[in-house]
């Protein structure tokens, strides 16, 4: 008789593996909805490096007038590179002045150039971004910006100073910012340097940084601006308290259009949402030292959190109101409290705790409170989290395989695409919208097809394009060659494509019919703005649009610069002035 085998023991890429959450979990569009900021969001992920490496950022000139108008420059020192910020600023006016696309005004226009800016490029830059769609970049551009005022917030903060006292925090908690982005475009929009064309060693290469510093900037500037506008009108006015410059971030706002960004973007998509599963899943696998610190840790994370929410002064419409999500909090709040107790005094069964926590939570508590748990478990494992994030470089053309046989294509569909046969798409035709273009607003809208009609439809319509595709595979050769499949059949040639290019990867498309009546496009903005890129107190608006701030809470330069700054910035509360 032979002697029982012990089992190998279990490889740390393969615990990772099985912690994850699979995509059946998380790509239902309510799931994603719930995801929370996070250590890998784009604000959080930029301004962890800016804290870790000490930025330098140096305002170099600042000529602007009573009314708003005129211009100033900053310098950005990021190690051995140096980018320029040159800003042109513009007195607040109601004509042309909106925070959509089609806006031809704006209270403030920016660019992120790098190395330092000649004059000359300054001034061309200064007559091009106006024209906006007609304008052309100068060369070593990366982003061209835009933002406006909050008219009442800056008007009330900058009223208060010149009358010697510090604005009320209460008004200004209502939204937490003084200037709203309306705009933020690069990757080779008007000329701008494309994403890929960034040097191995630059360092806002990885996706989306470039354009969060661009929105740190617009921060920067509104608040100089306040104090600007302050001094000149009262020199002795005091200057806001450095407490309440870190509480206001900056606004932004978005729509229907990052539906289509998601679409057109899978792999940026899925990346992301992997690298942020990985994060969540390294943190479930720590095992506590014998104090427990790591999970003191979380507690006065969670702690802070619950305070964050509490003190929240938003008014949501279809959003879970924050005083519900404080409470549900306070439930994982005793869960990790219990669970200190009983580590600390000796009783450890767990083989996982972190990970048996979550799963004993996920059924008891809202999904955003178990997704703020979920973004705070990634502080445990800060430095691996931010070592992901620089794996955020995406090459996302999609490339098909023509020498795929066509039954390895059709199992690759019903293996990745499931959820798509599992979904009723025979809907009526009152109750089928299609994705189209305003000729007026030259933004990306949403209506009933009997009304817009088929033949405008900007959505991609995967479901229907992958039961289509399968149907069609279905009746050919299984040993035929996708090339020769689409000779006979060019209409299935882009969906094929995408289905081989994402082959295996399964967080990339959202599990959803978006042509249905039933679909919340905020569902997926909030995806964008909230878990990707980090925004607070996003507000919802007919289920389409969104409005949060950005950089709520974050370092000011000053506090980079001196090595001072809170590594733990996020989910700021209310100061005491």
């Amino acid at each position: 008789m032979s002697a029982l085998k012990k089992p190998a023991p279990e490889s740390e890429a393969h615990r990772i593996a099985r912690l994850m959450r699979s995509p059946a979990e998380i790509m239902k569009p309510e799931r994603l909805a719930a995801i929370q900021p996070s250590r890998i969001s784009a604000s959080r992920a930029l301004m962890s490096r800016a804290v870790r490496q000490r930025w330098q950022i140096l305002c170099k000139r600042f000529d602007i007038d009573a009314k708003g108008n005129g211009v100033a420059e900053y310098r950005i020192d990021i190690g051995g590179w140096r980018f320029s910020f040159p800003v042109y600023s513009f007195e607040p006016s109601p004509h042309g002045r909106t925070g959509r696309i089609i806006g031809r005004a704006w209270d403030m226009m920016g660019a992120l150039v790098e190395g330092d800016m000649s004059e000359r490029d300054f001034e061309t830059t200064r007559a091009e971004l106006p024209k906006l769609y007609e304008g052309r970049a100068t060369p070593a551009t990366l982003i061209w910006c835009r933002s406006n005022r909050s008219g009442r917030f800056f008007e009330g903060a900058k009223a208060a100073l010149q009358a010697g006292r510090q604005p009320n925090v209460g008004e200004l908690a209502q939204t937490c910012y003084l200037m709203r982005n309306t705009g933020l475009d690069g990757n080779g929009t008007f000329g701008t340097k494309s994403f890929l064309a960034y040097e191995a060693d630059h360092p806002l290469r990885w996706s989306l940084a470039a354009q969060m510093l661009c929105a740190y900037m617009m921060r920067v500037f509104a608040q100089d601006l306040l104090a600007h506008l302050v001094r000149l009108e009262a020199p002795a006015a005091p200057q806001m308290a450095i407490e309440l410059r870190r509480f206001l971030g900056v606004g932004n706002g978005s729509a229907l259009g990052l539906m289509l960004f998601v679409n057109n973007h899978p792999r940026l998509i899925e990346r992301w949402l992997f690298i942020r599963e990985e994060a969540i899943a390294r943190a479930k696998a720590l095992t506590p030292d014998e104090a427990g610190s790591e999970i003191a840790k979380l507690l006065s994370l969670v702690d802070k959190a619950i305070t964050f929410r509490s003190e929240d002064r938003v008014q949501y419409e279809n959003v879970t109101r924050s005083d519900v999500v404080a409470r549900e909090l306070g439930v994982i709040r005793d869960a990790v409290a219990n669970l200190l107790a009983r580590w600390q005094s000796g009783s450890r069964f767990e083989s996982e705790p972190f990970a048996e926590l979550a799963a004993s939570l996920e059924c008891r508590v809202h999904a955003e409170a178990i997704e703020t748990l979920h973004s705070l478990l990634i502080e445990l494992v800060a430095e691996e989290a931010d070592q992901l994030v620089e794996g955020l470089v995406i090459d996302e053309e999609l490339t098909g395989r023509p020498e795929m046989p066509v039954a390895r294509l059709r199992e690759i569909l019903r293996n990745d695409y499931a959820w798509a046969f599992g979904l009723d798409l025979d809907i009526e035709s009152a109750k089928r919208y299609v994705w189209y273009k305003s000729v007026s607003a030259e933004e990306p809208r949403r209506g009933p097809a009997a009304e817009v009609g088929d033949n405008v439809n900007l959505g991609l319509d995967l479901p229907r394009l992958v039961v289509a595709l399968d149907r069609d595979l279905a009746a050919a050769d299984p040993t035929l060659s996708t090339a020769r499949f689409l000779l006979a059949h060019p209409e299935h040639r882009a969906i094929a494509t995408r289905v081989q290019a994402l082959a295996g990867t399964g967080l990339h498309s959202p599990h959803a019919d978006i042509m249905s009546a039933a679909f919340t496009p905020a569902h997926i903005t909030r995806l964008l703005n909230v878990g990707i890129h980090g925004i607070d107190k996003t507000r919802d608006f007919l289920d389409r649009n969104l409005r949060g701030v950005l950089f709520h809470g974050a370092p000011v330069p000053e506090d980079i610069a001196a090595g001072s700054a809170d590594d733990l910035w996020f989910y700021p509360s209310e100061p005491s002035l």
